[in-house]
Order: structure tokens, then C-alpha cells, then sequence
């Protein structure tokens, strides 16, 4: 099963920009299902982009859309997460997480069996 490592998380100005790396083990991501979430204190971790190795079929919340892009290397060892235009609102702790591939795949957290650690972003106003 593969295992997963984030990083990339600092601390940022509003307007910034960041990239975060979630680096397979013991496999790839190929036929796997890969999204990143978020949780900020006192709040349930969200969705912020999936994407699908399978068919490149990407997801992105709303209030992400437009200025975050996921990404993976060619060999589905790595996927990114661009961050542009950074909001204070997008302070969160960031996450990781990959599952099988199915049929139907859903960018929700609760589906998702495998997690990596999270690695912290902090946008300063």
C-alpha cells in the first residue's frame, strides 16, 4: 500500500505563493485517487483538489478554483499542490491522502484511507 509524505508547508504573505509536494513510498500513485485537504483550527478538514491518475480528472473546491493547481510528476510519484494568490483564509494545516482507484471517486475526506502527515501553511495579511 502506498504511503505518502507532504511538505512544503511556511509561512507566506497574502498575494504569495507556495508549492506542497506529496512524495509517494512503496509505491506510486498510479491507480490511485490523490487529493489534498485542509483543516484549520476548530474546523473538519475539507476538500481542497483531487486528482485522478486514471483519467487526469481533477477536482477543485470552490473556494480554491482558479487560484490552486494540482499536478503530478510523469511518473505519478509526486503530487503538487500550487498555491497562488494566498488569502489568510487558507491558513490551515494541509493533508495529503490517496485511495484506490474506483469507479465513481469522490474528493471527500471520508473516503480517503490513507493519509499523510500534514504539513502547516500560514498566510500573514
Amino acid at each position: 500500500e502506498v504511503q505518502l509524505q507532504a511538505s512544503g508547508g511556511g509561512t507566506v504573505q497574502a498575494g504569495g505563493s507556495l508549492r506542497l509536494s506529496c512524495a509517494a513510498s512503496r509505491s506510486t500513485f498510479v491507480d490511485y485517487f490523490v487529493g489534498w485537504f485542509r483543516q484549520a483550527p476548530g474546523t473538519g478538514r475539507e476538500a481542497v483538489s483531487c486528482i485522478s491518475s486514471g483519467d487526469g480528472a481533477i477536482y477543485y473546491a470552490a473556494s480554491t478554483r482558479g487560484r490552486f493547481s494540482i499536478s503530478s510528476d510523469n511518473t505519478w510519484s509526486t503530487v503538487y499542490l500550487q498555491m497562488n494568490n494566498l488569502e489568510p483564509e487558507d491558513t490551515a494545516v494541509y493533508f495529503c491522502a490517496a485511495v484506490a482507484e474506483g469507479m465513481y471517486n469522490s474528493c471527500i475526506a471520508g473516503d480517503f484511507p490513507t493519509w499523510g502527515q500534514g504539513t502547516q501553511l500560514t498566510v500573514s495579511s
